[in-house]
């Protein structure tokens, strides 16, 4: 009995991890888990998106909540985006007289980069917390539960009218980033003594439609990776208010990081 009793605690010392390799293993049932949970709710909400019921009103709230609500903070970033832009290349292009290359140099920067991804970043923060925020606190106040009662399918009514908001609204907001960053660029070119004809020419020679189509192309993946992960942490939350307060954070930093992990390989993908 003593041999068996010796083995078994070998055995379990044996098998607990390693200082070095908890985290590790910690980390990766983490990371696994959100990716679970996000595989099943964006199933769920794929297969629920064609039938009945369809929450249309809830569906055009969040677009508006989303789209319309978000045009004055993406007009604001975008436009300081496009100028303090335009500062620094008008002074730098300027010593090597090379002016005429500051339009198309702005044109192509805030139509593939700046003007997607400020967009994606302002969303996240203010309507990703917001969505998570909301989500959340139904859930530790039992509404979802209610809802499940009403037979109310929170996938309708909650996950899928934010999931099609997010990923229809964002490359609108998108479209007014990239406005905004060129007309920022221009009249900041235009204060630093570059002509306004030479700063559009430049644009025209340089900048192509597939410029413009390729930066909206990619904000619906930016929509549903916002949308997704606020509805996935929302709906996972426990612990009352400061599960909230998790979640809502959780939501903006997982967001902006998959958004730019996102950018970076749909760039290398689309600008080969």
């Amino acid at each position: 009995m003593d041999t068996d009793l010796s083995h078994d605690l070998n055995w379990t010392v044996a098998a607990q991890p390693s200082p070095i390799l908890a985290p590790i293993q910690k980390a990766a049932i983490v990371f696994l888990t959100f990716v679970g949970e996000c595989g099943l709710i964006l199933g769920d909400a794929g297969k629920r998106v064609i039938h009945r019921p369809f929450e249309f009103g809830e569906t055009i709230n969040q677009m508006a909540f989303i789209g319309v609500a978000s045009i004055p903070i993406i007009s604001l970033t975008g436009f300081f985006g496009g100028a303090v832009l335009s500062l620094y290349l008008t002074q730098f292009l300027g010593q090597y007289h090379a002016t005429g290359f500051v339009g198309a140099t702005i044109g192509l920067t805030v139509t593939r980069e700046i003007g997607p991804v400020i967009s994606g970043m302002m969303v996240a923060g203010r309507c990703g917390s917001a969505m998570a925020a909301q989500i959340a606190s139904m859930a530790v106040t039992e509404q979802i539960d209610a809802l499940k009662m009403l037979s109310v399918r929170p996938t309708n009514y909650l996950v899928v009218p934010r999931l099609v908001a997010g990923i229809t609204m964002l490359p609108v907001l998108a479209l007014v980033s990239m406005y905004a960053g060129v007309v920022g660029g221009m009249l900041v070119a235009r204060t630093e003594h570059l002509p306004t004809y030479q700063f559009l020419a430049s644009m025209q020679q340089y900048v192509k439609p597939s410029d413009f189509m390729n930066g909206i192309l990619k904000t619906p993946v930016f929509g549903l990776i916002i949308t997704l992960v606020a509805c996935q942490q929302g709906l996972r939350t426990q612990n009352g208010a400061v599960g909230v307060g998790k979640a809502t954070t959780n939501t903006v930093v997982i967001s902006m990081v998959l958004i730019y992990i996102s950018n970076f390989l749909m760039a290398k993908v689309m600008y080969r």
